[in-house]
């Protein structure tokens, strides 16, 4: 870790020490991190086909049939009021 008056000089090996191992801690939270994602993506992935199965639910960015965005708030149709 850096000194905490950063206008402190001290010595570039300690520096290079200390950023070299802050680093190393970096690299393994952004593994830890990924692997997480991953398992989320899993999860997500697992519970879309769920509802997929269950009723025929269309992932939220789908289309309709004639090309138009689908709203999954606007009721059955997904297109909103067509008055």
């Amino acid at each position: 870790m850096m000194p905490p008056d950063p206008d402190e000089h001290s010595d570039p090996a300690v520096t290079s020490v200390s950023l070299a191992a802050e680093a190393a801690l970096l690299e393994a939270r952004l593994r830890m991190l990924r692997e997480e994602l991953g398992h989320v993506d899993v999860r997500i992935k697992a519970i879309s086909d769920t509802l997929r199965l269950l009723g025929g639910v269309a992932p939220a960015s789908a289309e309709t049939p004639d090309g138009e965005e689908r709203c999954g708030s606007c009721g059955p149709s997904g297109r909103g009021n067509t008055d």
